[in-house]
């Protein structure tokens, strides 16, 4: 939960400063991410089926498919990471149609090409992460992800605002200083699995290149369904800043605020739900059905006990927590509403988030796919849409779209693994 919640703490970091230098600069931010991060999560949700895939073969016993899936693995995310380096560089083109403000439009595009960069060494981190918490090694990256923190913090007093004599570069300081936290989490985590002598039983040496076909296709068929998982989820929410870009900037900045606070709750709720795979997939490995089914709804309700806490969070301090990213009355106002939906939304968020590692710790992942597409795509921005612009209710109406998305994906998800459970089957 830390590691999950450092890595979002960046963002928060990062939208806090920016915020500090106008809303148009904020508002940019948020266009800019929701579309890099619509194409880093195809990467991160293929990246995921790395621990219930290595927690699966320790549960089996099995030392030598534990290598294979870190070899291989490497071999394909860098190679992914590559090609969406290139996608999201070339896409940062696309900000030019969404019909944003032209000041937003100027800011996003160079600040989104910084950040592509960015995305080879988040696909190296997320494959050594991904394999070590297989393991149940989780406190290096947890730690790796905190220093990387504090450089993000500092990288940005200095590139954004222009200390220690460089000049001030605004929102692309703040892509500056995302990329040399990033590289430095990918350095960290690779000298810790070099060096750590927990290891040192197994042959993690990427070289020399030996390609299987058959671990490469299983890590793809699993991943690639886990990627679109993410996309339909995170493209949903960028999509919605557009529309609410089409609003005006004001609600655009208040949106980004909720969304990045919520962030935070949603990221802790990720820590369980990667800790929920990795369990599940253990015991799928030793064919323990009992257990399986207790891993997986022990997670369920934990989530949902922590996100009741924060939705109290939010409402009681959906005018403090504004403030801390921006002085602009309006835009605070409007984040103030936006929260209190927020609140409402929490424990079907964690819920569905949960469900998702769940049923990857089983391997299940085409109809979890299928019910994310359907709740985000089909139900959720249709309705947001309609509420928005033709009942007139604003980005509060594409908020109210979210919620029904979530209660959907959480009913659906949970009905599912209480059906997969009853049966381990391993792909």
């Amino acid at each position: 939960m830390i590691g999950q919640l450092g890595i979002i703490m960046m963002g928060i970091v990062d939208s806090a400063m920016v915020g500090r230098i106008g809303a148009d600069p904020l508002a940019a931010s948020s266009i800019a991410n929701g579309l890099f991060i619509l194409v880093l999560i195809i990467g991160i949700g293929v990246s995921y089926v790395i621990s219930p895939l290595v927690s699966i073969a320790i549960g089996s016993n099995n030392q030598k498919e534990c290598e294979s899936i870190f070899k291989q693995s490497f071999y394909v995310n860098v190679i992914l990471g590559f090609f969406l380096m290139l996608i999201s560089f070339f896409a940062s083109e696309l900000v030019a149609y969404l019909n944003q403000p032209s000041e937003v439009e100027r800011l996003a595009i160079p600040y989104i090409r910084i950040l592509s960069i960015s995305i080879i060494p988040v696909m190296v981190f997320q494959t050594y992460k991904q394999f070590i918490e297989g393991m149940s090694i989780m406190k290096p990256a947890m730690i790796i992800t905190i220093a990387a923190n504090i450089i993000n913090a500092l990288a940005n007093w200095v590139f954004i605002f222009g200390n220690l004599g460089l000049p001030a570069l605004g929102l692309n300081g703040a892509g500056l200083a995302t990329l040399s936290s990033r590289t430095f989490m990918m350095a960290g985590i690779i000298i810790y699995v070099i060096r750590t002598s927990t290891l040192k039983d197994y042959r993690l040496s990427i070289l020399p290149i030996q390609l299987d076909k058959r671990m490469i296709v299983k890590i793809l068929s699993l991943g690639i369904p886990g990627g679109m998982q993410y996309f339909f989820e995170v493209g949903s929410f960028a999509f919605a800043s557009v529309m609410i870009g089409w609003i005006g900037t004001i609600e655009l900045a208040a949106h980004q605020i909720a969304l990045s606070l919520s962030s935070v709750s949603y990221m802790i709720i990720l820590g369980i739900s990667s800790a929920a795979a990795i369990r599940v997939g253990r015991f799928v490995g030793e064919k323990n059905i009992k257990e399986t089914r207790k891993a997986g709804f022990t997670a369920l309700l934990l989530s949902a006990s922590i996100m009741l806490f924060f939705g109290f969070i939010f409402i009681t301090g959906k005018e403090l927590l504004p403030s801390l990213y921006i002085d602009n009355s309006e835009v605070i106002s409007i984040a103030s509403s936006l929260l209190i939906i927020t609140a409402i939304f929490q424990v079907f968020d964690g819920t569905q988030a949960t469900g998702i590692g769940i049923l990857r710790g089983i391997t299940d992942m085409k109809i979890p796919t299928l019910i994310t597409f359907t709740s985000y795509w089909i139900i959720g921005l249709p309705s947001g849409y309609l509420f928005a612009f033709v009942f007139k209710a604003g980005v509060i109406g594409i908020w109210l779209g979210f919620l029904l998305c979530l209660i959907t994906s959480a009913l659906l998800l949970t009905l599912r693994f209480n059906y997969k459970s009853k049966q381990i089957i391993i792909h």
